[in-house]
């Protein structure tokens, strides 16, 4: 996850350092400073909505793991209680006869 994280950040970082040299070193005019400002801050968007589509099918690949993983322990828990439960009944039924 800080991996993602850090990410991110670089890419925010790059975003801002270039927008910033390409507004103060732009040979264009405004109309077209504009335009490239709006495709770039469109690509932003872009690349966002992805990573947080990635890290929705990451959390829920998690999520359906522990889910997993819960459901094998409490199977084995039940096993292991009826597996005492029976020892239970042939110790007392043995002793008791």
């Amino acid at each position: 996850m800080h991996e993602e994280e850090r990410r991110l950040s670089y890419f925010f970082l790059g975003l801002t350092l270039g927008v910033a040299t390409g507004i103060l070193l732009a040979p264009t005019s405004g109309g077209e400073t504009r335009k490239f400002l709006r495709h770039k801050a469109d690509e932003g968007t872009d690349f966002i909505k992805r990573q947080g589509k990635g890290l929705r099918d990451s959390a829920s690949e998690y999520v359906e793991k522990g889910r997993t993983v819960i459901s094998k322990q409490r199977d084995n828990l039940s096993e292991a209680i009826d597996a005492g439960k029976a020892a239970y009944r042939e110790a007392t039924s043995v002793g008791g006869i």
